[in-house]
């Protein structure tokens, strides 16, 4: 599910679970289960677990010919009222797998979609083939080929995590710059073909190449470790080397790895040892048997001795007692154990499994320390709480963010949209060059944390809101163009920070619609996926994407991630259109939602 704001993932690294991997290959690989014996092989063991899987009650949906993802959603919710989990579609988009949380939902979706007329199609409805473990697929493939798994090497921790760290920083740098001056050129070639009008507008645009981070080595100040076993069968905390889909859950330590700082070495190693000792196992994917499951380490750069601890346990498969005795053998453990100067200074837990409808990330409890840690961003004090977002090599935040503010090139007079807004340490950033700045970002712990870092840090002119960006873009817009003073001129910037998936298109289609927003700076930390939001961004007016479109006008990327193949990207994108106008943002009250009536809303929502 895509989310306008949220929790940013991390760049390089990611906890792969059996159901999510065994969703990737739906599309490609959909056998069905003829015979009920067939559910005693291997590769559909998963069925068979005593917990909740999608693939449970999927049903196949044809005859769609092309179809957009969120009509056909709202015909579901909306129009038949069916309490679906997710959709997942091919790229021919010529059908779609609909899956429920019971029997119940499955055969009234059946009912209402086969035979339903719609688009001028009949539809087709059948109960869906089931997919099979891709992990056991791949086994089985390897035993009927030559090249098995015993032949083939395994990848280090260092190639599946820090691929370029045999390279010079230098030479990295080269070949960073190479990779996004060709990404760029791919996308500016696409938008003038998606708008003819386009070319014109971009004969100044202007690619400044890579700036450098200022620490190469040790920069990560959160990490996430996977519990599990490396190829000799011992229990380790590290990274995975390759994916549950690919057929790889084997982890390798952290030690040898140049990115990873020392505090967070310990912290991997510190509950690589809890772990061996404790009467609970690690957690297994391919049976979904187990507890440790996961491990974060947030770490500060400007307050060396703060270490966040987050340990990840999977809890189905632990009774109330023997839940909360892990918890309390964890805190016994930590406020015990300091050595080589570290000692963990805040200790959470968080409950790992598969979330329940609605929930957007997994709960954390606070076991023991102090509930946050702290870090400095362009001489800010920021206080980070154990979700929320925050960029993970702080010195290239500084490079990152000056650069943001350079393009933008805010003025005494004008307002900052920040759309993403985290901890507010974009927008707390932007305050002293501007007059106000208004932050959206959808974890509510996030903006407590961005209003409490904006009253520390003594900062007046920022406001921040909870809730889904496109929401509320509209709603901070008529704000500040009610708020503006008779006789100056309004100039209205948005930022953008999403998550590596990007922004929801209902963001985008909010952002165009806002003809006060006149310029806007996206910051992306996953370029490629970006590239369809910069499109959209580009597209013709339209009745999806209302308003002159934005066009780039200068690109620079930031190397917040040395040894990785990571990139940032930064381009400022300006309105403009072809035919001269100065389009008024409407005065009229009722046609907008205000600021508190999409407050009122967002909080309801969440009590219900």
């Amino acid at each position: 599910m895509e989310v306008s704001c949220g929790v940013k993932p991390q760049a390089s690294e990611e906890v792969v679970a059996t159901e999510a991997a065994v969703e990737s290959k739906d599309v490609e690989n959909s056998e069905k289960i003829e015979n009920p014996e067939e559910l005693k092989d291997a590769e559909f063991e998963y069925l068979q677990r005593n917990e909740f899987t999608s693939e449970i009650y999927k049903i196949e949906v044809r005859n769609l010919g092309y179809f957009g993802i969120g009509e056909f959603k709202k015909l579901l919710k909306n129009k038949l009222k069916l309490d679906m989990s997710k959709i997942k579609s091919p790229l021919r988009k010529e059908f779609a797998f609909v899956c429920f949380r019971s029997q119940a939902d499955q055969e009234k979706a059946l009912t209402l979609l086969n035979g339903y007329k719609w688009k001028g199609k009949v539809l087709q409805a059948q109960i869906a083939k089931a997919s099979a473990d891709p992990l056991q697929r791949k086994r089985k493939e390897a035993e009927n080929t030559r090249d098995s798994d015993a032949n083939k090497r395994h990848k280090t921790s260092a190639e599946a995590t820090c691929p370029l760290a045999s390279m010079s920083y230098d030479k990295q740098l080269e070949q960073k710059e190479a990779d996004m001056k060709e990404l760029t050129r791919k996308f500016l070639n696409e938008l003038k073909k998606t708008n003819r009008e386009s070319k014109a507008h971009l004969e100044d645009f202007k690619y400044e190449g890579v700036l450098a981070s200022p620490q190469v080595d040790g920069y990560r100040n959160k990490n996430e470790f996977t519990v599990g076993k490396n190829s000799d069968g011992e229990i380790v905390v590290g990274f995975r080397l390759g994916s549950y889909a690919d057929g790889s859950v084997e982890v390798a330590e952290v030690q040898s790895l140049p990115h990873i700082p020392e505090a967070a070495k310990w912290g991997a190693s510190s509950f690589q040892n809890f772990v061996r000792k404790s009467k609970f196992q690690p957690f297994n994917p391919e049976a979904n048997s187990g507890h440790f499951r996961q491990l974060m380490v947030r770490v500060s750069s400007s307050h060396a001795k703060e270490i966040m601890l987050v340990a990840g346990i999977y809890s189905s498969n632990l009774s109330a007692e023997q839940l909360e005795e892990v918890k309390q053998d964890l805190k016994q453990y930590y406020s015990e154990l300091e050595e080589s100067g570290f000692k963990c200074t805040s200790l959470y837990y968080q409950d790992v499994k598969h979330r329940e409808a609605g929930q957007m990330v997994s709960p954390v409890e606070h076991l023991a320390g102090t509930t946050h840690i702290q870090d400095t961003i362009h001489g800010l004090n920021f206080r980070i709480s154990p979700l929320a977002f925050f960029q993970i090599n702080t010195a290239g935040a500084n490079v990152l963010y000056q650069k943001a503010i350079d393009l933008a090139n805010p003025q005494p007079h004008s307002y900052v949209l920040d759309i993403c807004c985290g901890t507010g340490t974009i927008a707390l950033s932007f305050a002293k060059h501007c007059k106000q700045v208004l932050g959206v970002e959808i974890i509510p712990d996030a903006i407590k944390d961005a209003e409490f870092n904006a009253e520390n840090n003594n900062v007046q002119n920022c406001k921040f809101f909870a809730g889904n960006a496109d929401d509320y873009i509209q709603s901070m817009v008529r704000e500040v163009t009610y708020g503006n003073p008779p006789g100056t001129p309004l100039d209205v910037i948005a930022v953008v920070d999403p998550p590596r998936a990007g922004l929801h298109n209902r963001s985008i289609a909010a952002i165009r619609a806002a003809s006060a927003i006149t310029r806007l700076v996206y910051i992306s930390c996953n370029p490629q996926r970006a590239q369809r939001n910069w499109i959209e961004l580009g597209r013709p007016e339209s009745k999806q994407y209302k308003g002159d479109p934005f066009f780039p006008i200068t690109a620079v990327a930031v190397d917040m991630f040395p040894h990785t193949a990571h990139t940032e990207m930064v381009i400022l994108f300006e309105r403009r259109s072809s035919e001269k106008s100065d389009k008024p943002v409407s005065s009229k009250p009722s046609e907008e939602k205000t600021l508190e009536t999409v407050q009122e809303k967002t909080e309801n929502d969440s009590k219900e």
